[in-house]
């Protein structure tokens, strides 16, 4: 186990591949190692029994194991309705009839196969990475390794890297992903440096002929040199974006902590990104430990929104995409975080915060990003999970929300994109908090939120008769071929989780 958790923590979790189980979708929280996942739930437990109910039932009506059945769509489907039928209906469309007709199912995921789906968080680890107890975190088994990509050389460094692109494009519908990292104290802790990050995306575009992969390079405002390794970024590396922390250190409370509208900080590195042509900037938001006001004391409240305003209104060509859309922590307590929202009328602490700002302080610049909170929530409580996605949508506007899925972490994203597209405000929701529709699977909403949103943020070239992005078809290239390869040599879905949940 990682430093990331305390020596206490380390105790009370286990390696989330372990579970034999192979659900389709997580019925505990799995953690990024982030943060000390909660323990299952009552109501978690129900599910996890219930889908295993049903997946025995419709398995045998197909004459299929369990095991094969839940690799199915079928399976998917059957995990949707055990949801709905604990957590109560109306969040995930689906029906009786998906559970149990592969022809139906089918039908369904060949309509969709073609959604541009634009991950705005992933990351792996580098292949010299120091710390080998978090190395657990891109495990993935050789035995479900297709042969040929090796072959034809894609490799770039070992099953970490592998793991991330047979996660992230062979079995799931991902189009494109942007690279990431995350700044440390500690700078053995990089999970990629800046050049590594860029090598990679360099490598994935030329590999495969498309554009697949855009990267962050990560700066760290405060540390000795900082401006000058964002300048070289800028002169040599070319980055899409760049990624920070304004907690200065994801581990424990930094010397670094920092402030977007610090105009003495700041203001002069906007000016100069502007200048190269950068105009966006991810940074971590909320998403601390439960306990943060004492184990961040000192340094959590610039986890929160407050210096966004100001920072936004005098930048407007800047664009803030806020990772994790904020989410103050709720992991440890999902049920009395469903509990404020209604005794609130509504309100969700710091992730409300963000989604006022448009209309409150007048800019149009600032976005919401869903990679964890959007996981974690769904699995935690799912009306907690609509309510989070409607206010976002509904105070930023759909236009400003951004699909994440914080991939390597937690597995294939597949099962969060398939929650996305069954995902539904409920009408009663709805109609007492004013939360808007989501819509169906390819909504003009989810369209928005999966890819389009994000096509615009960095630029891509848009077709004005469809309102899609104008690249060439990623049916087409090299990363496409290998992926049919790979389902060729028996190569499936996958329900493995590769990051921390808790011990029973």
């Amino acid at each position: 186990m990682s430093s990331w958790l305390s020596e206490r923590e380390q105790m009370l979790v286990e390696g989330a591949e372990k579970n034999n189980l192979d659900l389709p979708v997580p019925t505990q929280i799995v953690s990024n190692g982030e943060y000390l996942p909660p323990k299952q739930s009552n109501l978690q437990k129900k599910v996890e029994k219930r889908m295993i109910e049903l997946a025995d039932e419709n398995a045998k009506h197909l004459g299929l194991s369990r095991r094969q059945f839940l690799q199915t769509s079928c399976g998917m489907a059957t995990a949707f309705l055990a949801m709905n039928e604990i957590y109560g209906g109306g969040v995930f469309n689906v029906s009786k009839a998906e559970a149990r007709d592969p022809e139906l199912t089918l039908a369904r995921t060949n309509e969709l196969s073609g959604q541009f789906i634009f991950d705005d968080q992933t990351h792996f680890l580098r292949d010299d990475f120091p710390h080998d107890a978090i190395l657990g975190l891109g495990e993935f088994a050789a035995e479900h390794w297709n042969p040929k990509l090796k072959e034809e050389g894609l490799s770039l460094t070992r099953y970490k890297f592998e793991n991330y692109i047979a996660e992230l494009w062979y079995r799931s519908d991902t189009k494109m992903a942007l690279l990431s990292g995350a700044p440390f104290d500690d700078p053995t802790w990089w999970l990629l440096g800046n050049d590594q990050i860029v090598a990679a995306r360099d490598m994935i575009n030329d590999f495969a002929g498309t554009t697949r992969m855009l990267g962050h390079s990560v700066i760290t405002p405060g540390q000795d040199g900082w401006m000058d390794e964002a300048e070289r970024a800028m002169s040599e590396l070319k980055p899409n974006s760049w990624k920070s922390y304004t907690i200065g250190d994801p581990l424990s409370p930094s010397k670094y902590p920092w402030r977007l509208d610090d105009e003495k900080l700041m203001y002069p590195f906007y000016e100069k990104s502007l200048k190269a042509g950068i105009n966006t900037i991810c940074i971590h938001k909320g998403l601390l430990p439960p306990d943060y006001e004492t184990s961040f004391k000192g340094v959590w409240k610039y986890a929160t929104v407050d210096d966004l305003p100001k920072a936004a209104k005098d930048w407007p060509e800047m664009n803030f995409v806020i990772y994790h859309a904020a989410l103050r922590p709720f992991l440890e307590l999902p049920d009395q975080a469903w509990k404020e929202f209604e005794e609130s009328g509504g309100y969700i602490k710091w992730a409300s915060d963000l989604a006022r700002i448009p209309e409150e302080h007048g800019v149009t610049n600032v976005y919401g990003e869903l990679g964890s909170t959007f996981a974690n929530s769904a699995v935690a409580h799912p009306r907690f999970c609509a309510a989070f996605i409607g206010t976002l949508v509904k105070g930023l506007g759909a236009d400003h929300v951004v699909w994440g899925s914080d991939t390597v972490w937690y597995g294939s994203p597949q099962w969060q994109i398939e929650a996305m597209r069954r995902l539904e405000v409920p009408e009663d929701m709805q109609k007492k908090y004013k939360l808007p529709s989501l819509g169906g699977a390819n909504s003009l909403t989810k369209q928005a939120i999966f890819g389009l949103n994000s096509a615009r943020i960095y630029g891509l070239s848009m077709n004005e008769a469809t309102n899609m992005p104008d690249l060439p078809n990623f049916s087409e290239d090299k990363i496409a071929g290998l992926a049919a390869k790979f389902r060729e040599a028996g190569g499936g879905p996958s329900n493995k989780r590769f990051g921390y949940t808790r011990r029973a």
